[in-house]
């Protein structure tokens, strides 16, 4: 499917006002101006890092958009999963989602020195994470959009909430309804943020089942997919999420959809004869659609912030508490 890569990179999400108060997130507000006069340079900071990561590896933008997503949906956007594990607390990193899956913490460690040889304990871990998943999204070719900035940084994790806390990759509709409404996003919303499985590379043990068990599969991509993930052992082995354009952030996961080539069960039931399949189509159709509502929907979920009274700090260590 052809996909206007200019209307992708074209699309900025403007913020109304420079500074807007979240509930439920110890009374923070995060602000677009946040850094203009403590760090002006923290955003070229954070884009370099990930520019000289990206062109490295392209498949580390995916990593560091899933590290964002796996961030928030714990307790909010405040760089819980970056915490190594102590005596104290097993972190979210040995989490089941996130054990030798999620990836990039050398990248985000890499910017966050930049950024304190800049600007000493002024930017937090949580608001360079968001800016690196904006930057990761935008330079491999999609929408750009304005980050709302002041987060603050955990001083702990939780393995048990990073385990229950976000949908899997054989969740239902239902589920994937029920887990991103819990964290106040719509099931557009939803739909929209899926969309980042237009990048990046899966693991066989997720999509296993997929592939051999899903009756609404493309018969011939259930044979490519078999062909690197048996039915035992290749727990490992990878496979392309969007089976299009890997490394491009477009609109393709959608099209692919459509054909019932979601690798996924999770990614398939959001065309299933149910309640998302017309937008499925629409965004299949409209890239330049797709692109606003990721991108007003990454705003939403990045104004997820820990609960009011949770202490928080600028971490000078991405991986530990001052």
């Amino acid at each position: 499917m052809a996909v206007d890569q200019s209307v992708m990179c074209m699309v900025v999400v403007a913020v109304a006002s420079t500074a807007v108060l979240f509930a439920g997130g110890a009374g923070a507000a995060l602000s677009t101006r946040y850094y203009d006069s403590k760090c002006p340079n923290v955003q070229s900071i954070v884009r370099a890092g990930m520019a000289q990561a990206v062109a490295a590896e392209p498949r580390m933008g995916a990593s560091i958009l899933r590290m964002f997503f796996h961030d928030c949906f714990v307790n909010g956007c405040d760089a819980s999963i970056l915490l190594d594990d102590t005596a104290n607390f097993t972190g979210e990193k040995s989490a089941g989602p996130n054990a030798n899956s999620v990836r990039g913490y050398e990248v985000i460690d890499a910017i966050k020195t930049q950024v304190e040889a800049s600007c000493n304990a002024t930017v937090s871990c949580a608001d360079i994470l968001a800016l690196a998943a904006r930057d990761a999204v935008n330079l491999l070719g999609g929408p750009t959009w304005t980050v709302q900035l002041g987060r603050r940084d955990a001083l702990t994790a939780s393995q048990s909430a990073a385990n229950s806390n976000r949908p899997g990759p054989g969740s239902s509709l239902a589920t994937l309804v029920a887990m991103f409404g819990n964290k106040g996003l719509s099931p557009r919303d939803m739909t929209a943020l899926s969309g980042a499985h237009t990048l990046g590379q899966a693991r066989c043990v997720t999509f296993r089942g997929r592939i051999y068990s899903d009756g609404n599969i493309d018969a011939a991509f259930a044979a490519l997919r078999q062909q690197a993930c048996p039915q035992s052992g290749g727990d490992a082995a990878l496979a392309p999420i969007d089976v299009q354009t890997p490394d491009a952030f477009d609109n393709a996961y959608y099209a692919n959809l459509v054909k019932k080539q979601g690798l996924f069960h999770s990614d398939q039931e959001l065309f299933n004869n149910g309640s998302q399949d017309a937008l499925v189509r629409k965004y299949a159709g409209n890239a330049g659609m797709f692109a606003a509502d990721f991108a007003k929907a990454m705003v939403r979920m990045g104004a997820l912030l820990p609960a009011a009274g949770t202490p928080t700090e600028v971490r000078l260590n991405c991986r530990k508490v001052n």
